[in-house]
């Protein structure tokens, strides 16, 4: 197998790579890898990342989907070198290239009509045999096409694909051969003068100078026809490394009905940009052991296109939410300030939150609770109580805790023991605590789970003394009054 990479032959700064989109709908996660490999094999071998938009599809590529996939890759960091290049720009080059291929001999004119394909393709059918194109066109006489030409008849242009299996070497699955009995002789140019995809693609890379391709399992096929694309235009060959497809559980392709696809969702949803490129560096892909957090620095010093492996990967949401919540933690508050200040504002929006927090309190409340969510959108949903007082409390949390005899006063002379603390601290609080439990010869937890309740609405959260003290004394002891009246009704 032939290396993928550099060999003597190359120049380290001579690589170049790109990720080439088409801007027809969401920024899937499956693109943003294939994005990701590229850009870490540049950056690992010190070459160059581009981005290419395949926009000629001007009805589905709208201004709209462009900017979602500039705006996924520049939230992951995923940055071109070079400013991008536009695909619809550059149809009269692709239609160059292919009059370039019918000069040189190796293209030739097809007056075929759309009908006449059609009934053929029918005709296959019908005797159960695959339909590949009989070159009806490649056998008229000169005289024949003047005569065609001069009627104004419509034409393509069709590469002449030899009588052989074709073969070349990929980086992911070694040597690939396509049997030439499977190959028919493709369309450049279609009849409206239009280019093909497999024309345009070529043309784009090579005017480019990309060196090497990674790109999904789906493009795998097509590399044969492009590497006689390549020849017939008289171009370096680049080398291909094509990944394997991102799978659902259910080991299928991953798509909507697994869940949610789009990198904009996760964005959205509150999981940070370090959690998706790690997520996705090792999705498919391994630095040789069983490493799951990897930083995007020791992605580039590791990655290598013999680490990909050669089946699909599949997507585990569990993995990716716990991979967040670490991340998470060890976030500090500026770094996902304006993040949380958005949500805020959302939550406010949908009604959810009553006011909008002050941004030291918020800090206060993220330093409280970052190790124990796994979402940034997580603060105003289930832990809504650090900001407003609960509209109800867990039902099993108050069968459990608030109907023991006697808790109501009991919470009732600890909001009194509160209000007397001159310094409100975590500490002070779970001295008055413990010093009251002693007192009634209770055990501090029997009062330590009611008071959870009490003030936050839930049976679970972060350390309870910590949490009266991010929550302040004004909070508690309004909480405590609003929980015994319900616990006397």
């Amino acid at each position: 197998m032939l290396k993928f990479a550099t060999d003597a032959a190359d120049s380290p700064k001579s690589i170049r790579v790109r990720f080439a989109p088409s801007p027809t709908g969401d920024l899937h996660v499956g693109g943003v890898r294939t994005a990701l490999f590229n850009y870490l094999f540049a950056r690992h071998t010190g070459g160059k990342f581009l981005l290419r938009i395949e926009d000629t599809d001007k009805e589905r590529s709208t201004p709209a989907a462009i900017q979602v996939i500039l705006d996924g890759l520049a939230w992951l960091g995923v940055t071109p070198d070079e400013p991008v290049v536009y695909q619809s720009a550059r149809i009269e080059r692709h239609k160059e290239a292919a009059y370039q291929i019918l000069k040189s001999g190796l293209g030739y004119r097809c007056f075929c009509n759309p009908e006449e394909l059609t009934a053929k393709r029918e005709a296959a059918r019908s005797i159960g045999k695959p339909f590949k194109y009989d070159r009806t066109c490649l056998k008229l006489k000169p005289a024949e096409i003047e005569g065609k030409l001069a009627a104004g008849t419509p034409w393509a242009v069709r590469v002449r694909v030899p009588d052989e299996d074709l073969t070349f070497e990929d980086g992911v699955h070694s040597e690939v051969r396509i049997l030439g009995e499977d190959l028919e002789d493709f369309v450049l140019l279609r009849g409206d003068g239009t280019p093909t995809y497999m024309l345009a693609v070529v043309v784009d890379d090579a005017d480019m100078g990309i060196t090497h391709i990674i790109r999904g399992d789906e493009h795998l096929l097509n590399t044969p026809k492009q590497i006689l694309i390549y020849k017939a235009m008289g171009c370096p060959v680049p080398r291909f490394a094509h990944v394997p497809l991102i799978l659902g559980t259910d080991k299928k392709k991953l798509s909507k009905r697994h869940g949610a696809t789009s990198i904009t969702w996760y964005k959205e949803q509150g999981y940070l940009p370090e959690t998706m490129l790690n997520f996705l560096g090792l999705l498919g892909w391994s630095p040789g052991d069983d490493r799951n957090v990897i930083s995007r620095d020791e992605l580039i010093e590791l990655f290598d296109v013999s680490g990909i492996i050669p089946h699909g990967a599949v997507f585990d949401e569990q993995k990716l939410r716990w991979l967040n919540g670490q991340y998470i933690s060890k976030t500090d508050f500026q770094s996902v300030r304006k993040s949380l200040l958005t949500y805020a504002e959302q939550a406010a929006a949908d009604g959810r939150l009553e006011r909008l927090p002050d941004e030291a309190y918020l800090e206060q409340v993220w330093n409280l609770i970052r190790s124990r969510i796994y979402f940034l959108s997580d603060l105003f949903y289930s832990a809504l109580y650090l900001f407003q007082d609960p509209t109800s409390y867990d039902e099993k949390g108050m069968r459990k805790h608030f109907q023991k005899e006697g808790i109501a006063d009991r919470l009732k002379t600890l909001s009194g023991d509160f209000e007397s603390i001159s310094r409100w601290t975590a500490v002070s609080i779970e001295e008055t605590i413990r010093r009251r439990a002693e007192e009634w010869g209770a055990s501090a937890s029997e009062l330590i789970h009611p008071l959870r309740l009490a003030v936050s609405g839930v049976t679970v959260g972060p350390g309870l003394f910590e949490l009266l003290e991010v929550l302040g004394k004004e909070a508690v002891v309004k909480r405590i009054f609003i929980a015994v009246e319900r616990i006397k009704q």
